[in-house]
């Protein structure tokens, strides 16, 4: 079914696409009865929470970030099964972002290519929905609804921030951006991620190496120990990094124990791609992700733990679209999975499908 759906929506710009769609299912889900069934329909069944970052995750599949930019779909994303969905990349001023059109498609590669910019509402409006949607939670509570299938006590959907720096901020005063999203979302979110490897913002992979990371973290430990319930911070890292900087991002990681690291974001390399080269060219610049970038992350998580003993935990991301997918992470040292690009090519049954493949591999 949802084959066919695709092959009607992929006739469309992608970003419209996506709201589009988004902004459909918020409207079902405000209709007496559907958010019920569409829970029913797509929230796995038989998975089992899974503790990490000392939160209760329902599931060990989440939404990574940049595909709700703005914590405008919690609740429908909530329905469709996610154990985890991480909110941004906000940054503290509002920025529309890169010009359009930004999002592309590579169906031959099960891929997309995105120079989206990290385009946000800034970390004021992002924090008052966020603030709402904890208030409506509560709000679920204490009404003695828990035990509904929409809000079982064990299995609250899990929320990450994930934060960046605005465009017009220099490199050298970026950690005051990071300071201010962290402060603003602390009471909001269930962990941090530090986003220095996006590669749509001129220079923000310059923030990968060691001095300008030891800098940015330092200043967030402060605040975190200042604060009354400290939160987990990790750091996306790209999947473009050398040896030599993998290596340093581990040792500082070690060094400052960090809470842990996502691996990975985006890729500028188009290597091995079917797409022809004619299409590439048109599209420009961007970040690629998908089954492209499947192999790497999965090389980069499995370092990462043999290398570590498996002291720094990890949120594998990157070519995720199936069950075994997710489980050669596992298998590589990951806690948890994101999906993104494989979320748009397999719909919204990807959660409880790869929940359910898991279980069938492992049982």
């Amino acid at each position: 079914m949802y084959k066919i759906l695709r092959s009607i929506l992929f006739c469309f710009d992608p970003e419209w696409v996506h709201y589009f769609s988004m902004n459909g299912l918020k409207f079902l889900c405000r209709i007496p009865g559907i958010k019920k069934l569409i829970v029913s329909g797509f929230k796995p069944q038989r998975s089992k929470p899974y503790e990490f970052l000392n939160l209760q995750f329902p599931n060990r599949v989440g939404l990574g970030a940049g595909f709700d930019k703005n914590a405008k779909y919690l609740n429908e994303l909530e329905a469709l099964g996610f154990g985890c969905v991480e909110i941004g990349t906000v940054t503290p001023l509002p920025q529309a972002g890169n010009d359009k059109p930004r999002l592309f498609r590579l169906p031959k590669d099960k891929a997309l290519i995105n120079r989206m910019g990290f385009n946000n509402d800034g970390v004021e409006a992002v924090t008052a929905r966020l603030k709402a949607w904890q208030q409506r939670q509560s709000s679920v509570v204490n009404r003695g609804l828990t035990d509904s299938p929409l809000t079982p006590l064990h299995s609250r959907l899990i929320i990450g921030g994930n934060i960046g720096k605005n465009k017009i901020t220099p490199n050298e005063d970026a950690w005051k951006d990071y300071e201010k999203c962290f402060l603003a979302l602390h009471d909001y979110v269930d962990y941090f991620v530090v986003n220095v490897s996006s590669p749509n913002t001129p220079g923000l992979r310059e923030l990968q190496e060691k001095d300008s990371l030891r800098k940015i973290f330092a200043q967030l430990k402060i605040k975190n120990e200042e604060l009354k319930n400290k939160k987990p911070i990790l750091l996306k890292i790209a999947p473009d990094l050398s040896q030599e900087q993998l290596d340093d991002v581990i040792a500082l990681a070690l060094e400052i124990k960090l809470d842990g690291l996502v691996a990975s974001n985006t890729t500028i390399s188009r290597d091995g791609l079917t797409t022809h080269n004619s299409q590439l060219t048109t599209i420009g610049a961007g970040g690629l992700s998908g089954l492209p970038v499947k192999a790497r992350s999965t090389e980069i998580v499995k370092y990462i733990h043999q290398k570590t003993n498996g002291q720094i935990p990890v949120i594998a991301s990157g070519g995720i679209f199936t069950g075994a997918d997710a489980k050669e992470k596992l298998d590589a040292g990951a806690s948890l999975v994101q999906v993104w690009t494989g979320f748009i090519y397999e719909g919204p049954g990807i959660v409880k499908n790869i929940c359910k493949e898991i279980s069938n591999i492992q049982s």
